[in-house]
């Protein structure tokens, strides 16, 4: 059942059409368009101050019409505004509107699906790392007070992510409570988006290789991940807070970050010795992938680097933005 928020949406739009078909109406019968439009608005809204042309029976029949459409679309919506205003979700309806557009606007961002304990950690750490996030949760109440774009809705319909702009979204993380509910994301969202990066969020294991099959491109698990760091504080402490310093501790800018050498970036074609990257912009590579996906851990100084390649380098904000302006052509000009 429709809410009265969109029954006014579309009363608005059909009170919009009206208005379009009596202006174009009173054109045709010799209007110019500033009288078309003054005479369809006092018709509809039943102001009628005056005739601005003689009435033959065809414009009069015309106005008939116009004012039987017109005058109870105009009611209709003055109905639902007013019911708006009594139930108090007048200044809601504003707030969607505004936020609707707000993310039509948006480019090259991450849907996060469900507000848990998963995603609201997810869109935080996204957030922390500049990346622009819209939520998706069935419940208004908990998305009330977020400080990001929200879409209130079932995310395991095409509509919904369509509202939370998919098409032109960067990637998609699927971090609801059910595995099913979490599969159906990943499909709708290979669906409408063929090459768009999908995370999901498994909670058994045997859901891990159907999300895959799906269309997932990394299904992860947070109570293994959650079972392995804690491990990893017994056996390796020393290596367990390291990681947890470059990758959790927001507290810090020490981090651990990636950077994709661009086609024409002066250090192309250079091994790491020529292009001095350490000492241009104080990062340390730990690593690099090539375009194939294969990894090249602890790269010697005589390691080529190459268009695509990814360097997986720690270092503190203003290393990386030092990097970003000595590798990439023309950055920050």
């Amino acid at each position: 059942m429709r809410s009265t928020a969109d029954r006014l949406r579309v009363a608005l739009g059909m009170l919009a059409a009206v208005t379009v078909f009596g202006t174009i109406g009173y054109l045709a019968f010799g209007f110019t368009l500033l009288d078309a439009l003054y005479q369809t608005v006092t018709t509809i809204t039943t102001v009628g101050f005056r005739e601005l042309a003689e009435f033959g029976p065809g414009l009069k029949i015309f106005t008939i019409v116009l004012i039987v459409v017109g005058v109870s679309t105009v009611l209709y919506s003055f109905t639902l505004i007013a019911q708006l205003v009594v139930e108090g979700h007048l200044g809601e309806f504003v707030g969607r509107r505004r936020m609707d557009r707000q993310i039509n606007k948006l480019t090259g961002h991450t849907i996060v699906c469900g507000w848990g304990r998963v995603g609201e950690a997810v869109a935080h750490d996204l957030d922390l790392a500049g990346h622009q996030v819209v939520v998706i949760d069935q419940s208004a109440d908990r998305v009330a007070d977020l400080e990001f774009p929200t879409i209130v809705g079932d995310a395991t319909r095409d509509d919904t992510l369509r509202a939370a702009g998919i098409e032109r979204a960067r990637a998609l993380i699927a971090a609801l409570d059910s595995d099913a509910d979490n599969l159906f994301v990943t499909l709708s969202g290979r669906d409408l988006v063929p090459d768009l990066f999908i995370v999901a969020r498994a909670r058994a294991d045997e859901s891990i290789p159907k999300l895959e099959h799906a269309g997932a491109d990394r299904v992860v698990n947070p109570q293994e991940l959650g079972a392995a760091r804690m491990a990893s504080f017994v056996a390796s402490p020393n290596v367990a807070e390291f990681i947890d310093v470059v990758m959790h501790d927001r507290s810090l800018e020490f981090r651990m970050r990636e950077f994709v050498i661009p086609a024409d970036s002066p250090v192309a074609g250079k091994t790491l010795r020529q292009a001095n990257l350490r000492e241009e912009s104080g990062a340390l590579v730990l690593a690099l992938r090539a375009p194939g996906g294969d990894f090249t851990t602890n790269p010697t100084g005589d390691t080529r680097l190459e268009p695509d390649h990814v360097i997986i380098a720690v270092g503190t904000d203003e290393d990386f933005d030092r990097l970003t302006r000595f590798a990439t052509p023309h950055a920050g000009k």
